[in-house]
C-alpha cells in the first residue's frame, strides 16, 4: 500500500521541548511493509525522522493546507514513484479538509469533505446530535446581518459567533448587544461563520478514541481552568484531569452519546462541553483529532496511552494495541501562562517553578536573552507553558493556580 502522510509538524532538537515528540510516523506506520511518502512544509519537514531509504518520495509545499498545492504535490509523489496513491492522512486539524478533498479528488479511500464535516463544521456538527436528541446551544449558521440580529434577539444576548471550521478559540467573538454584532459585520463577512446561544457553566474536556466500530475503548475527562476564549484576551489557561464521580460517569457517558451521534470510528476525539449551574451537560464542540496543547502528553504520562500512535495504526491499517484498563485514579493539569499583547520582547528575567510546585512535571519557561515574537497557538513557547502530575483533583489544580501567581516573566520592549 501506498501510503502519504501530510505533515506541518516539526521536530524539536533543543532538548527542552516535548511537543510533537508522540507523533512517531517512523515508529506508528510500517515504513518496511508499505511504501510511505511525505508532503510537508518548511516547518514539516523536520518533523519526518525515517530514513530516507524508507522514504518513496518527499514533497515540500509552501502551505500544506491548500487543496491545490496539496493536490499537486500528490500528482508529482504518484509519478515521480510510478504508483498511485492508496492512502493520505494528516494529523493536523488545520489540514484535514485538504487531505479530505484531495481524497474525493483522487478517488483515494477515506473521510471526504462530507465525512470530516461532522467533526469540523460546527453547524453541522450539531444539527446531527440536536436530531440525537442531544442537548446543543442554539445555533444558526450566519447568512446575513438581518437574519443573526434577529437569531441574537430571539436568544437573548451576549451571543456567540465562531468560524464554523475554526480552531483554538482563533476568530471567536463574545458579542453583548446588536451594536457590537453590526460592528463586526461592518469589520468581517457573516459568511463562514456561526452564532449561537451563550451558555453559562464550567467547561470540560474528553479526550478520547473510538475503535473501527465505533465504541469508545478510551476516554479522560478534564475540567477546564479558565477557558480558551479568556486564553484569547490574555488569561492563562489550562485543565486538571476529573477523578472518579457521579459527574464524570455522566459526562462519559455523554461523550459516548455523542461519538455514536456523529459516527465516529478508528480515529481520537476532543470533545468540549458545558457543565451548567443546574448540572445540566450541553455540548459545545467536537474534534476528529488528538487534544492540543499539553492534553496526550499528559494523558501518556497517567495513562501509558499515546493516542496518536491509536490514531497512526489505525489510518495505515496496522493492528491498534489493546488500551488495558486504567490503573488507578490519578490526576494532573497544564497550564500555559499567554504572552503579553505588546511583542515583540526580550526576557530580562524569569523563574523556573519546578523547585517550587513539587508536582511540576515539565515546564517551558523563557530564558534571559530570548525573545517573544507574536503569534503562535498553544503549542508555541507562549510566557510559559507547565505540566503537573498529582494524586488528587483538588490538589492539581490548587497547584496550577499557585503556578499563575508564583510565575514570575520580566520583559523588556524590543
Amino acid at each position: 500500500m501506498h501510503i502519504v502522510i501530510v505533515n506541518r509538524w516539526p521536530t524539536f532538537t533543543d532538548g527542552s521541548r516535548w511537543d510533537h515528540e508522540l507523533t512517531r510516523y517512523e515508529e506508528f506506520v510500517d515504513h518496511n511493509a508499505h511504501r510511505v511518502s511525505y508532503v510537508v512544509d518548511r516547518a514539516g519537514a523536520t518533523g519526518v525522522r525515517a530514513a530516507p531509504e524508507q522514504i518513496a518520495a518527499q514533497v515540500e509545499v509552501a502551505d500544506v493546507s491548500s487543496f491545490d498545492a496539496l493536490d499537486a504535490a500528490v500528482a508529482e509523489i504518484a509519478e515521480r514513484t510510478g504508483h498511485p496513491v492508496d492512502r493520505i492522512f494528516t494529523l493536523s486539524e488545520f489540514t484535514l479538509d485538504a487531505v479530505a478533498r484531495v481524497r474525493q479528488a483522487r478517488g483515494i479511500p477515506g473521510p471526504l469533505p462530507e465525512d470530516v464535516a461532522v467533526y469540523r463544521d460546527k453547524v453541522r456538527m450539531k444539527e446531527l446530535l440536536t436530531e440525537a436528541g442531544l442537548r446543543t446551544p442554539q445555533f444558526a449558521r450566519c447568512e446575513g446581518r438581518e437574519q443573526t440580529s434577529a437569531f441574537a434577539r430571539s436568544v437573548g444576548y451576549p451571543v456567540i459567533v465562531k468560524p464554523v471550521d475554526g480552531a483554538a478559540s482563533i476568530g471567536v467573538h463574545r458579542i453583548d448587544d446588536e451594536e457590537q454584532l453590526l460592528g463586526l459585520w461592518a469589520e468581517q463577512s457573516p459568511e463562514g461563520n456561526e452564532i449561537e446561544e451563550f451558555v453559562t457553566g464550567s467547561v470540560h474536556h474528553v479526550d478520547g478514541f473510538a475503535d473501527a466500530d465505533g465504541k469508545v475503548v478510551f476516554q479522560v475527562v478534564s475540567r477546564y481552568v479558565n477557558d480558551c476564549l479568556s486564553f484569547e484576551n490574555g488569561t492563562p489557561l489550562g485543565s486538571v484531569v476529573v477523578q472518579s464521580s457521579k459527574l464524570r460517569d455522566r459526562i462519559e457517558d455523554f461523550a459516548r452519546e455523542c461519538v455514536a451521534a456523529l459516527g465516529m470510528r478508528g480515529m481520537p476525539f476532543h470533545l468540549e462541553l458545558f457543565v451548567t449551574p443546574a448540572d445540566e451537560l450541553v455540548f459545545l464542540e467536537i474534534a476528529g483529532r488528538v487534544g492540543g496543547s499539553e492534553v496526550p502528553y499528559l494523558i501518556h504520562e497517567l495513562f501509558g496511552v499515546n493516542l496518536f500512535e491509536l490514531w497512526l495504526r489505525s489510518l495505515s491499517g496496522e493492528p491498534v494495541p489493546v488500551v488495558p484498563p486504567k490503573s488507578g485514579d490519578p490526576s494532573g493539569g497544564w497550564l500555559i501562562m499567554p504572552k503579553p499583547k505588546h511583542l515583540p520582547a526580550e526576557v530580562v528575567d524569569s523563574t523556573s517553578m519546578r523547585a517550587t510546585v513539587e508536582s511540576v512535571w515539565r515546564e517551558l519557561v523563557p530564558v534571559r536573552g530570548q525573545t517573544l515574537e507574536a503569534g503562535g497557538g498553544y503549542d508555541s513557547l507562549q510566557s510559559g507553558r507547565f505540566i503537573v502530575v498529582h494524586d488528587h483533583e483538588s490538589g492539581a489544580e490548587a497547584d496550577l493556580r499557585r503556578l499563575m501567581s508564583e510565575y514570575h516573566l520580566e520583559l523588556t520592549p524590543r
